[in-house]
């Protein structure tokens, strides 16, 4: 617990923020209480991470842009949150073998595939590769979420909902058509097929 004092130090102001934020959480029996698993799905808002904190027990390793970590307080802060700094410029293989070890030690990561915030028309923008590229080597299993819902900081308006799928593993060494397929997993969910 010392090693992420922050992050277990805050998770009991996230359920008094429930009361104000009233988030539906569904299906988040899909989320396995132990071994190596990636939460994978659409980015809405900065109140994303607050929102996976809440949806479960386990501690969740995020991916976070390097900019969050450029000084030596925010550096403590986001180290303490259990984020790891993505530098989104370039391929960051330092970061894919951390995660990789991360997800061989039992972890649980959640990555966002579209790589930022969605503040375009579509649904969802395309994925990138990192996550079916990190499942393929690790074979960790995948839980595709969809979140949904408007103006997360204003408290009592439109409550925002996280819906979760059934974990599975990759069958495709065609990490193309795997990550098709991720993508639509997650589209289903917010046009409301899945």
């Amino acid at each position: 617990m010392t090693k992420f004092l922050l992050y277990h130090c805050l998770r009991p102001f996230a359920y008094i923020w429930k009361l104000f934020w009233r988030p539906q959480f569904i299906n988040i029996e899909n989320i396995p209480e132990e071994g190596p698993v990636i939460l994978c799905g659409n980015h809405t808002s900065p109140c994303d991470v607050a929102l996976l904190y809440m949806s479960t027990k386990r501690t969740i390793r995020f991916l976070a842009k390097k900019e969050l970590f450029d000084s030596k307080i925010k550096n403590l802060i986001f180290n303490s949150l259990a984020a790891i700094p993505v530098d989104r410029s370039k391929k960051d293989s330092n970061v894919l073998i951390k995660a990789e070890e991360m997800l061989n030690n039992g972890e649980l990561l959640c990555i966002f595939p579209e790589g930022t915030i969605n503040r375009t028309d579509d649904i969802v923008m395309p994925f990138k590769f990192g996550t079916v590229s990190l499942a393929s080597k690790t074979n960790c299993k995948l839980v595709p979420f969809g979140i949904t819902g408007k103006d997360p900081f204003i408290p009592f308006k439109e409550k925002p909902t996280i819906k979760f799928t059934k974990a599975y593993q990759l069958k495709d060494i065609d990490l193309e058509k795997e990550n098709l397929k991720l993508m639509n997993e997650v589209k289903k969910i917010l046009l409301g097929q899945n």
